[in-house]
């Protein structure tokens, strides 16, 4: 009897979302994929397919996402708006099989949906079917790397009529990436520092040199040790320790806490170079990982970090001010002094 009334439920879900979506005004823009897109002339309540997405719009405006693509994590739920922790969990096109809950996505009545389009990847014709069939107008936007960050928060400003405020995080953006374009001018190929990525427990799962889980490394002028091509955006290859120990890395970047303890604590590691001169450095997590894992806005910050761990004379870093700083502008948030120092404790 449930599943009947569900799968009754459903069409008139559908049915009732057009007939809304048919009563406002429009208009025709074309997305960050050149696709033209007729899109409500105000909008109110947007979805995201994948987090990078969600979390670009919530640095804009919070109050416009109408879903989350999982539960926001414990240690992240104090810097982030509470009306944001109260929205239903949708779900997400986050590959490896993964979907949303179509019915919940229903349910959350978006104006429209934003998808991340990456690596100039053919647009998802399951995922364009789906919220075609939905009646939900998709909209790509294109972040191939780290650098294409300041465009896309002027098209969402654009697209959101939100410009003042996404030209503020545009600029900043485009301020942290002429600062370490100047410093990798300035670093000698023979001094770059060589950087393993160690994820999983045992430390030795890490990225190709092209994925971008690991963009920060040559971003922030090191050499990803890894010189390979990923087979999946997942990425997660796995090595031998005998790969890592004949690439004798100058710095291991732990992507947490277990991986770094497993380096730090097994004596089979003890004859790499970076663990011989203790230059083993976790990013900071909170609200979202700076570096990685969901790739977001974050890594903004986490570039300037990074680039002073790997240059400290180079590249300085006020690590406490530069937090609040940017905690201030991207997610609204005041930091005391021992706020951000907790946030940058390893």
């Amino acid at each position: 009897m449930v599943h009947m009334f569900r799968r009754a439920l459903f069409p008139a879900l559908v049915l009732l979302l057009g007939m809304c979506a048919a009563a406002q005004a429009k208009r025709e823009i074309v997305d960050m994929a050149g696709r033209k897109v007729v899109v409500p002339d105000t909008i109110r309540r947007i979805y995201c397919t994948v987090p990078p997405a969600t979390f670009m719009i919530y640095a804009v405006d919070p109050g416009l996402l109408a879903g989350l693509n999982s539960p926001i994590p414990q240690q992240g739920k104090k810097y982030l708006d509470r009306r944001v922790q109260r929205l239903p969990v949708v779900g997400g096109w986050m590959g490896q099989g993964k979907t949303p809950n179509l019915e919940t996505l229903l349910k959350t009545r978006p104006d429209i949906v934003v998808a991340w389009r990456w690596k100039g990847a053919a647009s998802d014709s399951k995922l364009q079917q789906t919220l075609e069939q939905l009646g939900l107008p998709l909209v790509y936007i294109t972040i191939d790397s780290v650098n294409d960050y300041p465009e896309a928060f002027r098209f969402l400003g654009r697209l959101l009529n939100r410009q003042t405020r996404a030209g503020k995080l545009s600029r900043y953006a485009q301020k942290t990436l002429d600062d370490l374009k100047r410093m990798r001018a300035a670093v000698p190929d023979p001094e770059k520092v060589t950087v393993y990525y160690a994820e999983g427990g045992d430390g030795l799962n890490t990225e190709c040199s092209d994925s971008v889980h690991a963009e920060l490394i040559p971003l922030s002028g090191g050499q990803n040790v890894f010189r390979c091509e990923t087979k999946t955006i997942y990425g997660m290859e796995k090595i031998s320790l005998k790969e890592v120990l004949n690439r004798n890395p100058d710095v291991i970047l732990a992507r947490d806490r277990t991986s770094m303890d497993r380096v730090l604590q097994d004596r089979r590691w003890a004859h790499v170079r970076a663990v011989q001169n203790r230059r083993i450095f976790r990013a900071p997590l909170v609200p979202l990982d700076w570096f990685d894992r969901p790739p977001t806005f974050m890594r903004l910050l986490g570039a300037r970090w990074l680039a002073n761990k790997l240059y400290p004379a180079r590249f300085p870093f006020n690590r406490i001010r530069e937090t609040q700083d940017f905690y201030r502008l991207f997610l609204n948030v005041s930091l005391s002094e021992q706020a951000a120092r907790e946030i940058l404790a390893p």
